[in-house]
């Protein structure tokens, strides 16, 4: 078992910046990865970084913007979000595993309790 505790969330105006943080219990994964759920919307990946060699994996909507880190001595991951939109509101959410595909939902074994995101025009 795995416990995520997430952080950094907030509001913030659009061209702000916030940092996520995610601090896992353990260390018995391979994937540190972010995905996020707009109201009505499925859970969409957003990016997602290797615990060893530091790999990492993007959306398309977010390069540029956006950027993954991890630090294992603390067994934690940020996610640095730039230059944000009022798209970029959803609800965030780390996950850990080991998944054959770094952008599914269903390949991450321990999910965080969310954090919410609003970006206001």
């Amino acid at each position: 078992q795995v416990q995520l505790v997430e952080s950094g969330g907030g509001l913030v105006q659009a061209g702000g910046s916030l940092r996520l943080s995610c601090a896992a219990s353990r260390r018995t994964f391979s994937v540190y990865g972010w995905f996020r759920q707009a109201p009505g919307k499925e859970r969409d990946f957003v990016s997602a970084i290797s615990r060893i060699g530091g790999n990492t994996n993007y959306a398309d909507s977010v390069k540029g913007r956006f950027t993954i880190s991890r630090d294992n001595a603390k067994n934690t991951v940020y996610l640095q979000m730039n230059s944000l939109k009022p798209e970029d509101t959803a609800v965030y959410y780390c996950a850990v595993g080991n998944p054959g595909s770094w952008y599914s939902v269903a390949a991450y074994d321990y999910w965080g309790q969310g954090t919410q995101v609003t970006v206001s025009s």
